[in-house]
């Protein structure tokens, strides 16, 4: 099929993860992403957590679909390179700490002046301004500032928690994919480049407000309301964990039907949704009550006839497995050149209702230095003397 974003051309500086998320969405849609890195080790991914053969898991997640160079922007030949992959660019993506791509000349203004069709995209951990603007960041640092700690607090000592994954990185990444699109959209409408700003914090808190913050909306004058997910929790049976939730109150008659305890739902204090979440552990202390002396099988036997909302917690290695997920293809295996079979989640969107194909494994570092110079136009000799001078590896 014909992929959405092809015949676009992105131009990546980016690396961990948030950068590099947000353009392997886009390479997967079909986008021309040249992953650009500098001499010596490379995105440091590469060498996070578990590799085969020089390939690297967490690395390939997020580097798919892309080609990979490797320049020294400190060299004025490999800054010249950057210079001249921009002039074909549509879009360029960086990651830096505020004020570095300035240092190198490559702010938005140089690029502007250079592509004034260039969408520029800048993400950081906390923006460019303000008293944290130059802090080192990563995921932690992030879920701490923005309230997803506390949110995750413990229920029973009150202690914020980390989420165990990078949520904040990922959830910047998600918002740069879309913030993209959409200012190529207005590319595409004839409104010309722009620079596009978006920050770890700005993203996390975004992300958090709908229901975590909703206590906070109001400044004045309205009810409080308990945190929206005192509904959550996971009930442990005899055999393993569950979680089930029920909104209304036609879900709530039905969860009590389905533990065998109807009475539960005549109770005045879970009367209505406001009187469930006013007294939530209340009510689900007595529903675990009852579900911790059932089996696994025989309470979703029965959460399912029901239809009351619920799933079997999975370990990781059964998500492999669940009938669900294969349904989906939700995984899909990829063969490696180098490293073989490994499992990859596809990429979520359909098009025509076809999956979008991984075309091009993640590259090796500078896998493509000198396919990408000799479409810029540099003969072998002129490749030879870069690579000499150091300014290409």
């Amino acid at each position: 099929m014909t992929l959405p974003l092809e015949g676009v051309r992105i131009i990546d500086l980016s690396a961990v993860i948030s950068g590099p998320m947000a353009t392997q969405i886009l390479a997967d849609q079909g986008a021309d992403v040249i992953k650009v890195e500098g001499p010596g080790p490379g995105d440091i991914v590469r060498y996070l957590g578990p590799t085969k053969n020089g390939v690297n898991a967490m690395f390939t997640a997020v580097n798919r679909n892309k080609r990979g160079i490797v320049v020294n922007l400190k060299s004025p030949d490999g800054r010249q390179i950057l210079l001249d992959l921009v002039k074909t660019a549509d879009v360029f993506v960086e990651n830096f700490r505020p004020g570095a791509t300035e240092k190198l000349g490559l702010g938005y203004a140089a690029l502007k002046a250079l592509n004034p069709g260039l969408v520029y995209v800048s993400m950081s951990g906390f923006g460019d301004t303000g008293p944290y603007a130059k802090r080192r960041v990563y995921d932690p640092v992030i879920q701490a500032t923005s309230g997803f700690s506390y949110t995750q607090a413990n229920a029973a000592t009150g202690a914020p928690q980390l989420i165990q994954t990078l949520a904040c990185d990922k959830t910047m990444a998600i918002t740069a994919a879309q913030a993209i699109t959409a200012a190529l959209y207005a590319k595409a409408r004839g409104r010309g480049g722009r620079l596009v700003e978006i920050n770890m914090l700005d993203s996390a808190i975004a992300f958090l407000w709908p229901d975590a913050y909703y206590n906070l909306v109001f400044e004045e004058g309205a009810n409080r309301a308990p945190d929206f997910a005192s509904f959550y929790s996971i009930r442990k049976t005899k055999d393993g964990y569950i979680t089930m939730i029920a909104i209304s109150d036609d879900e709530f008659r039905a969860t009590t039907r389905a533990i065998g305890r109807p009475e539960i739902a005549d109770d005045p204090r879970f009367k209505t949704v406001f009187d469930r979440m006013q007294n939530a552990k209340v009510m689900t202390d007595m529903i675990a009550a009852v579900v911790q002396e059932m089996a696994t099988a025989e309470i979703t036997a029965r959460l399912e006839a029901e239809d009351v909302p619920h799933a079997r917690v999975l370990r990781r290695e059964e998500v492999l497995a669940n009938e669900q997920v294969l349904a989906n293809g939700s995984i899909t295996t990829y063969e490696d050149p180098r490293a073989g079979k490994m499992r990859l989640a596809r990429n979520p969107a359909r098009f025509d209702r076809e999956p979008l194909p991984i075309r091009r494994h993640a590259p090796a570092l500078g896998e493509h230095t000198d396919e990408v110079l000799r479409e810029l136009g540099r003969s072998g000799d002129d490749i030879a003397k870069l690579r000499s001078g150091g300014a290409v590896t």
